[in-house]
């Protein structure tokens, strides 16, 4: 099979879709690989370790997208590069179709195949491909809010961890995920008074044993929600429903109850954001006021640190890209439920419920089985 790999666009976004080692291994299987010119050169993977690793280098994306089988990438394909899609053609990277009818039409036009990587799972009913993405996230939402905090960038001047005397900054995440977790590792080595609300009670007693009492674990409710945001200094929305658009959970009236300067930072924007007020920002232009609460709502944080996402990214899609290249798309998600999963679109069709619940009667779209799509 010849493997895409074309560069990043989405603004400050430097990640790209395969590492030089990963090119190694599908190359060592018998694929080839070719890599835009100076696709990973940001994050110093040069053209010369792509080639040693026995990729060819190609000069644009539209020569790419017109050679491969299958476009391996990071983010979901811009306008344009959705038109460059075609029928037996496949799309293997992050999609957030729920969100984005858009690039949802566009795909279906296309009559790729395009598997998203945040809805494949695995034995634990887990999402294995969007975790290395959802904790580098979790952890950067602190290192954010705790910036933005600061009162020369819009914040209310509050230290998250104190200092003797002062007592520390109060941190809100709402959902105790992956996210939620890692953003409350995060906020907790920093010294912050951390509360994770979350609806699922063995998730919640799972929490309490992972901070050994260390951070309050609390019942999701609406009054929840009013009373402890309305007490932070920073909330963190870490709420994911795999595939389908997020729901809204910190409302403009919770939004008025907020301290002067508090800061929240929506990590659920990729799929269309937990919170009311929320909007998509850039690494470039990040934050923006409502009610005086600084919102940081990038949608592509782990954009922001390329290097370690990519190496994080690619240790877990590398093995489903491998079986996708070896034994071509469709035995592969046959032969696995999980990488099945991750099928959105298929030749016209939509094949993930939850997009379709969320832009079906929009877009006058219909569901179809992801077996009876591929001819099963």
């Amino acid at each position: 099979m010849l493997i895409g790999v074309p560069k990043e666009i989405k603004n400050h976004e430097y990640r790209i879709g395969l590492t030089p080692a990963a090119v190694k291994e599908f190359v060592t299987h018998g694929h080839q690989v070719i890599v835009e010119n100076d696709g990973g050169a940001a994050i110093g993977f040069t053209n010369e370790q792509y080639v040693a690793a026995g990729a060819d280098i190609i000069n644009t994306p539209e020569e790419i997208f017109a050679k491969a089988d299958m476009i391996v990438k990071v983010k979901e394909p811009q306008p344009h590069e959705c038109k460059m899609l075609r029928k037996g053609q496949t799309l293997y990277t992050f999609l957030h179709l729920a969100p984005d009818p858009t690039q949802t039409e566009l795909l279906v036009a296309s009559g790729a195949t395009c598997i998203a990587y945040e809805t494949v799972t695995d034995n634990r009913n887990a999402l294995p491909l969007l975790a290395p993405m959802s904790e580098v996230a979790g952890r950067m939402s602190v290192q954010a809010g705790a910036h933005y905090l600061e009162k020369a960038h819009g914040g209310s001047g509050t230290l998250l961890g104190g200092v003797p005397g002062v007592a520390p900054g109060k941190v809100l995440v709402i959902g105790g995920g992956v996210v939620g977790t890692n953003a409350a590792k995060m906020a907790l080595g920093l010294g912050a008074d951390v509360t994770i609300l979350d609806r699922s009670l063995p998730r919640l007693r799972e929490l309490d044993d992972i901070f050994n009492g260390q951070v309050k674990t609390v019942f999701s409710t609406v009054d929840a929600i009013e009373h402890y945001s309305s007490h932070a200094d920073l909330v963190v929305g870490a709420v994911l429903i795999p595939g389908a658009a997020a729901p809204k959970l910190l409302t403009r009236e919770h939004l008025r109850n907020m301290k002067e300067g508090s800061v929240v930072v929506d990590v659920a924007i990729d799929q269309g954001g937990c919170f009311e007020t929320s909007k998509a920002t850039t690494h470039q232009d990040p934050v923006y006021v409502v009610d005086g609460v600084v919102h940081y709502c990038v949608a592509n944080m782990p954009g922001g640190v390329a290097r370690t996402s990519t190496m994080a990214l690619n240790n877990a899609t590398l093995p489903f890209g491998l079986a996708l290249a070896n034994k071509g798309p469709k035995k592969a998600m046959l032969d696995d439920q999980h990488l099945l999963n991750g099928l959105n679109v298929h030749e016209g069709k939509v094949t993930y419920q939850a997009v379709i619940d969320a832009l079906g009667e929009k877009l006058n779209l219909t569901y179809e089985d992801p077996r009876t799509a591929l001819g099963a």
